[in-house]
């Protein structure tokens, strides 16, 4: 039957690898990134009133930007293993697998940025 398909339209060969192997890096990435980031909030409970308030202003920004980098990331995750399984998608799961835990590092990198430390 797959004979008079197109090259492009034939079922690749293991194609769940790549989405299974980025799933299994990047949920527990995200999940210890997301338990620092929630935690972070602790590192200015003995600041004075100005730091606290500078810090908690930073906090709220990077926090939103942070969510919703961790939504992208889950996006990535839900699109690489949703691509049909064909031989002409080869190439773009691959690369939704490997955005996915770079998004998380990139991800995490924006928020300790935003976030003015004490």
């Amino acid at each position: 039957m797959t004979e008079n398909l197109p090259p492009g339209d034939a079922r690749a060969r293991r194609p769940f690898v790549a989405p299974l192997v980025s799933t299994l890096l990047t949920l527990p990435m995200a999940l210890l990134s997301l338990f620092f980031a929630g935690m972070s909030p602790m590192a200015c409970d003995s600041c004075d009133t100005a730091a606290a308030h500078a810090f908690d202003a930073s906090f709220q920004t990077a926090w939103t930007v942070f969510t919703a980098g961790l939504v992208m990331v889950l996006v990535l995750l839900v699109w690489c293993w949703a691509l049909p399984w064909r031989v002409r998608n080869t190439a773009r799961r691959v690369g939704l697998a490997f955005a996915a835990p770079g998004l998380v590092v990139l991800d995490t990198l924006v928020f300790s940025a935003l976030v003015d430390w004490p």
